[in-house]
């Protein structure tokens, strides 16, 4: 009897707990579903809002560079006087900084005036006239095309003077377009910016969802906002949901057998996560995601999908910060590079000017031409520091290690930097090691004595009075060399020193600004300080000085004592007429090379090309010496030199080259040239060179 009344109770219990059990189980998986939905939704949403912001930021240098280029009074003369050679030296090298691959130039009545392509576009003009129309209104404006060559994308502009840009609408002088070619290129530019997998498509294609990906889709307009093509954007979601409904089920089956211990432990185990995901939804609660992530079983996952979720928040958050910081910084440094480019290029043109069209004596002539020279010196100063430093972001830069004498070379750098200061009330001293290196050391002789050099520039520079000194130090324990250099200067603002080693951050004072320059020569000696396997560092006090600490990996060449090398100046040589082979295809240069050696003991013959330098060089056996430039048509420089030197294994060869960068001059070493002098020429330089190698010839 006990029995039959006890059995409705249970089974009753049994039928409840079913009821229960069923509607808690609707109720998780419409949780689940409903928190899968929303995860996806707003990770689209996200994607889609990022992908549209790095697009915008990728195309906002080019729309910065345009605007420059357009207003800009030479430009608009240009649109008048056509002036090809104007174009192609001023604008048409503009293709690398605009990093496209056409820039093409129309006047006022829309007729097209010249282009610059790269070989990726040969078609000639394709630009719609109506654009042009709209640009008069408009100003700038981007857009995309169909072309043979494939889709591109279009940015054009109006050309107007700088005094009054876009104001008389109706009368642009004429419109500026650069274009670039979206092929595979292109394609893997984008996926490496935005972080995902590009494709371009028809405007047809239909994106199909998925639930592994998430997608974002640009529409590729023309001028007359048709959609002529898609930009598909997918970006892997790998946040699997499969094992919460299998879960779910697996609890249907094994109901029955755990019905009890669900009874009990309901509310741990199901209520109270799925109160934290109530939350978490919600409001974003952050102690409801940790509680999340340590709880049991599938809702750990879900509070790590929700961490994860809130991570690429902060991450977009930082990503936008530092996309706006970094353009910001490359804005001012373009703005810094105009400024100190244009700076000795209007010395030298207003300086040319005077001496070529105004009545002045033989003093004033000098001391313009020393102007220009001074000009011209520091353009290509600030050129080098911007050829080595793109050859550091692209990593071209290499080290060249060879055994290096490093007390010869410290005494070589010291007397040479000596002579150059002469005109200043500095105390130089060159600081004696207490235990110098006794055999030679493995390094980059070229990149250690820039990094040198670079340091006591910047030291001899901002100390008007005082004393620079420098030196190194072997630290056999730790393998290690380290070398110092101090000086008694301005000093560097404790603020700033974060900022000292950053290529877009200069640290503007009234002297830095006075002495120019774009500010890259510690970010350049950063570089090559640890691309030897080094370090660098500072510590510096307003109105005290500055010391710049580097050191470099300690590795001996070989266990040989070594005799340090004099430091003696070059005599000058004294012997009958000698024959100098001067291989030069560019007739102003040339007249160059007479003009400096009009008034010495030389005869001259000159080589055209290449070819014909082998020519002379193996049939004159009374030439002396060759000045071989390396850039030459038929026949550059290194292959004449591959054919002369077997047969003329004594000849003097000195390279003549615009090339700068150490890999260039370790290349020219290679080649098996005697020396190298770069352009622009030094006369000093070229007079000291040609004295040596004669006067080791006639020993």
């Amino acid at each position: 009897m006990t029995v039959k009344k006890t059995f409705p109770k249970i089974l009753w219990l049994i039928i409840s707990s079913s009821i229960f059990f069923i509607l808690l189980y609707s109720a998780l998986f419409y949780y689940t579903k409903k928190a899968e939905g929303q995860v996806y939704k707003d990770s689209v949403e996200q994607f889609d809002n990022e992908i549209h912001k790095l697009l915008d930021l990728e195309s906002k240098p080019v729309l910065v560079a345009i605007n420059n280029d357009t207003n800009w009074d030479e430009f608009v003369n240009f649109t008048k006087t056509k002036d090809s050679e104007w174009f192609n030296e001023t604008i048409g090298n503009e293709l690398e900084i605009y990093d496209a691959d056409y820039l093409g130039a129309y006047g006022a009545n829309k007729e097209f005036i010249i282009r610059t392509p790269t070989p990726r576009i040969k078609t000639l003009d394709f630009i719609p006239k109506q654009v042009m129309e709209a640009l008069k209104t408009e100003g700038i404006r981007k857009f995309y095309l169909k072309i043979p060559e494939g889709v591109v994308e279009v940015t054009g502009a109006a050309i107007h003077p700088s005094d009054d840009p876009l104001k008389k609408k109706s009368k642009a002088s004429g419109y500026f377009f650069v274009v670039r070619l979206m092929d595979a290129e292109f394609i893997k530019n984008l996926a490496h910016i935005t972080s995902a997998k590009v494709f371009l498509e028809a405007p047809d294609f239909d994106v199909k969802t998925e639930r592994e990906t998430i997608s974002s889709v640009f529409l590729l307009r023309d001028s007359q906002s048709k959609v002529i093509g898609k930009l598909i954007f997918k970006r892997n979601f790998e946040v699997y949901f499969e094992n919460t409904i299998n879960m779910l089920y697996l609890i249907i089956v094994a109901f029955f057998a755990i019905l009890l211990l669900n009874l009990i432990y309901t509310r741990r185990f199901v209520y109270y996560p799925l109160d934290l995901v109530r939350r978490v939804l919600e409001t974003g609660n952050k102690k409801a995601i940790k509680l999340l992530k340590e709880s049991n079983g599938e809702f750990s996952y879900i509070g790590n999908l929700f961490e994860e979720n809130n991570n690429q928040k902060l991450e977009l958050i930082t990503a936008k910060i530092k996309a706006e910081e970094s353009d910001r910084l490359k804005s001012s440094f373009l703005a810094n590079l105009s400024h100190e480019i244009r700076t000795p290029m209007n010395a030298i043109n207003g300086f040319t000017d005077l001496i070529l069209n105004t009545d002045i004596n033989e003093t004033e002539k000098v001391e313009y031409l020393n102007v220009i020279e001074k000009s011209g010196k520091n353009l290509v100063s600030i050129i080098d520091d911007l050829i080595e430093m793109s050859k550091i972001d692209s990593n071209q830069i290499v080290p060249n290690y060879s055994p290096v004498n490093l007390e010869s070379c410290v005494n070589e750098l010291y007397e040479t930097i000596k002579v150059t200061i002469s005109n200043k009330a500095i105390e130089f001293i060159l600081i004696k090691s207490s235990m110098p290196a006794q055999f030679n050391v493995i390094t980059d002789e070229i990149k250690l004595k820039q990094v040198i050099i670079n340091l006591l520039t910047n030291a001899i520079k901002f100390t008007d009075a005082g004393m620079v000194t420098f030196g190194y130090e072997i630290d056999e324990k730790n393998s290690l060399i380290h070398f110092t250099v101090r000086d008694t200067g301005l000093g560097i603002d404790e603020t700033q020193h974060k900022n000292i080693f950053d290529r877009f951050k200069r640290v503007d004072s009234d002297v830095s600004i006075k002495a120019g320059g774009l500010g890259l020569g510690l970010a350049i000696s950063k570089a090559y300080v640890e691309l030897l396997g080094g370090k660098i560092a500072l510590e510096s006090r307003v109105g005290e000085g500055s010391t710049f600490y580097f050191s470099t990996p300690l590795e001996y060449a070989k266990v040989e004592h070594i005799m340090v090398r004099p430091v003696n100046d070059e005599e000058q040589v004294k012997t009958e007429r000698k024959l100098i082979l001067i291989a030069e295809d560019d007739n102003i240069n040339f007249l160059l090379f007479q003009k400096m050696m009009q008034n010495k003991n030389f005869d001259i013959i000159r080589a055209i090309n290449g070819q014909e330098a082998v020519e002379i060089c193996l049939g004159n056996p009374g030439i002396d010496l060759v000045l071989m430039d390396i850039k030459m048509p038929i026949m550059n420089g290194f292959e004449a030199m591959d054919q002369i030197r077997p047969m003329r294994p004594h000849l003097p060869i000195i390279a003549q080259t615009a090339y700068s960068s150490s890999e260039d001059k370790a290349k020219i070493e290679k080649a098996g040239f005697t020396d190298y002098i770069t352009k622009p020429l030094n006369r000093a330089r070229l007079f000291e060179l040609i004295n040596k190698y004669l006067e080791k010839e006639n020993e």
